[in-house]
């Protein structure tokens, strides 16, 4: 993407990239593009997890089939949000994905800690403060396409 294509902003993590186009039609160029370059390498676009969302906030107030998408246990989908006035907005950002939360709700579940009335609040927060941790580093300092522009 940087070579062939540097003036489209973009973050990719493994096999999973992420462009941010400025029209629906340069995003079906650059789906072409990007296809047409993939196939001498005999790879090609999951049908299924490639999609054109539409980044809806307060200054584009279009709509199209698609106005969120997960990335990296993130949901970014339109959302209110108030500034440093007081004053409410629609604001195109992530939180924590549907998928994520379930997952950290049956984690926490598998600890069965209603069975561990034999263990002190010292020796449960041992054994789980480095977990949750994680999560609270992860999803409220870790905002990997959240920029401020």
């Amino acid at each position: 993407m940087q070579r062939e294509q540097p003036s489209i902003p973009f973050e990719r993590y493994a096999d999973d990239i992420i462009a941010h186009c400025h029209s629906a039609a340069q995003a079906h160029w650059l789906q072409a593009r990007i296809a047409a370059r993939l196939a001498p390498c005999h790879l090609e676009l999951h049908p299924e997890k490639t999609h054109m969302v539409y980044c809806k906030d307060a200054d584009r107030r279009g709509s199209a089939p698609r106005d969120s998408f997960d990335f990296l246990g993130y949901t970014f989908r339109p959302r209110r949000s108030k500034n440093r006035w007081g004053k409410y907005f629609v604001n195109f950002s992530p939180a924590v994905s549907a998928r994520a939360t379930t997952t950290m709700r049956q984690t926490i579940r598998s600890w069965r800690l209603h069975l561990r009335s034999d263990k002190t609040l010292d020796d449960l927060s041992r054994m789980f403060n480095p977990i949750l941790r994680g999560w609270v580093n992860y999803y409220t300092y870790c905002l990997p396409l959240y920029r401020f522009r």
